[in-house]
């Protein structure tokens, strides 16, 4: 379980808020690549603790959404 640190809280809810546009953009569209990298945003605060792993991994998986579309 995560620490309630400030940094994580507020980490987790920008990816995760992020995470969620993502996954409704790809939805609408039927595209499955921001609809899986969302849920993937969605769920990685709750299972990543350490907060300069969190954002490497939230910033790869904006990533693929942006490169995969573009």
């Amino acid at each position: 379980m995560p620490t309630l640190s400030l940094t994580n809280l507020i980490g987790g809810t920008l990816f995760g808020a992020f995470g969620f546009v993502a996954f409704t953009y790809g939805k609408r569209m039927g595209n499955w690549t921001p609809m899986l990298c969302g849920i993937g945003l969605m769920l990685l605060p709750l299972f990543v603790e350490d907060l300069p792993l969190l954002v490497i991994s939230a910033l790869l998986g904006a990533v693929a959404i942006v490169f995969r579309n573009g």
